[in-house]
């Protein structure tokens, strides 16, 4: 600002800065301050904090985005981010590194508090567990992508700028067996992106500049499996991902490289306990329980466990090759089926005798329509694990619709320095609430 009249609210454009008192966290890994009455949506802040925010985004009549440039007057919590990447227009793969860990988890339980308060009208207090291992070098697998110098890493925040990964300036998240395999990386031919292709031709009466073409960028993934390799694999080339293997809930889980698996290491152990633990006091044993979004079975083992071998387990998953591995893990389970399709689909189809039902959506969530089915079936106990904690508390809000209330909760951090958290929630019929 350097002692420039400050800007009215509705001046707030790209590039300018302004002087606020940053506010509560949000869903999403940035703050809520406001200018003005303006909200502006700033990253990098801790709540309460007076800050110098420079304006990243901004549309006439809705709200701001920004992050700190500098700041005035420190929260007791801040730090010195650990990443060389971290900053104001660098890396978007972390939300929170400038924040001591223990409150780090504070602020994710209070998100996780405040969306379920305001989406399904619930109080309640919520403690994040931390997970083994610390929190870097956490990450076993990244989606990364290749820009056309042929550098690898993830992208710049809210850009398609590639921030570049090597063993001078690691990304300080992913196990250094990631980092590694970026400076030996076999790009295969052809897989380079297009050089830019210029502006767009500028409408005649468009009255806007002209917007230079996206240029769509490879994408590698680095898997890291049990035994420490990390094979590569690049989505859209011919032929299927390989075939790794991950142990988890006491036995080895056959995943395709570029399929989906907790990338913490410690998670799929922490989330099948607090699976099982949500599944106990409840007499399953020769009846049937359904793992829905099943994935390659890490939850349908943990069903099959206390269903027994005289029970049934069926498995729903939508990605037919994961729903075939499913399959072949839990081949030692004479009472396990596998259905592949959308759940919504496959439950019409289900033999509506359920016990038990575990579902671990996508991150948009069940949604009402599954929700209102699952409920309608009554079975004794549903264990929701939940990657967004927005799409926990509508699904939360539709299941008690149905008659279900939650009956407990617990939250993992098992995305450090990020904002995402991970939650195991255990719904029973309201009346035994």
């Amino acid at each position: 600002m350097s002692g420039a009249a400050a800007p009215a609210a509705d001046e707030l454009a790209p590039g300018v800065e302004v002087e606020v008192t940053i506010g509560p966290v949000a869903h999403g890994g940035h703050c809520v301050a406001r200018y003005d009455g303006r909200v502006i949506f700033v990253r990098l802040a801790v709540p309460g904090e007076r800050a110098i925010v420079r304006i990243t985004q901004a549309k006439a009549g809705s709200f701001c985005r920004g992050e700190v440039i500098q700041v005035l007057q420190a929260d007791p919590a801040r730090i010195p981010a650990p990443c060389s990447h971290y900053g104001p227009g660098g890396c978007g793969g972390c939300d929170f590194q400038h924040v001591q860990p223990d409150r780090q988890r504070e602020l994710k339980a209070e998100v996780v508090a405040e969306q379920l308060q305001r989406l399904a009208g619930i109080e309640r207090t919520v403690v994040v567990e931390p997970l083994p291992g610390g929190d870097v070098g956490w990450r076993s697998r990244v989606r990364w992508a290749l820009d056309a110098q042929g550098r690898v890493g993830p992208r710049a925040t809210r850009s398609h700028r590639v921030v570049p990964i090597n063993a001078l300036r690691p990304c300080l998240i992913a196990d250094p067996a990631i980092t590694a395999a970026t400076d030996t990386l076999d790009v295969p031919p052809g897989v380079h992106p297009a050089p830019p292709t210029g502006p767009r031709r500028r409408r005649r009466d468009s009255g806007r500049p002209p917007r230079r073409t996206p240029v769509a960028l490879p994408e590698v993934v680095l898997a890291q499996a049990a035994d420490g390799a990390v094979t590569a694999t690049w989505p859209g080339r011919p032929g299927a991902a390989p075939i790794v293997t991950e142990h988890a809930a006491g036995r080895d889980f056959a995943v395709a490289a570029d399929g989906f698996w907790q990338p913490h290491h410690a998670a799929a152990d922490v989330l099948a306990a607090a699976v099982a633990a949500a599944l106990a006091g409840v007499e399953l044993a020769g009846r049937t329980g359904w793992d829905l979004y099943g994935g390659v079975g890490l939850f349908a083992q943990v069903l099959a466990e206390a269903i027994g071998p005289e029970g049934t387990v069926i498995g729903v998953e939508s990605d037919e090759r994961a729903a075939d591995l499913a399959v072949a893990n839990l081949a030692d389970h004479p009472g396990f089926t596998g259905r592949c399709g959308e759940v919504e689909a496959v439950l019409p189809t289900l033999d509506p005798a359920v016990a038990a039902i575990v579902l671990d959506p996508p991150r948009s969530g069940a949604g009402p329509r599954v929700c209102a089915s699952l409920a309608g079936l009554g079975p004794d106990v549903i264990v929701y694990v939940a990657c967004d904690p927005a799409a926990l508390a509508r699904d939360t809000a539709a299941l008690a619709a149905g008659g279900y209330g939650l009956d407990s909760l617990r939250a993992f951090d098992t995305f450090p320095q990020t904002h995402h958290v991970e939650c195991v929630a255990r719904f029973v019929p309201a009346a035994a609430d």
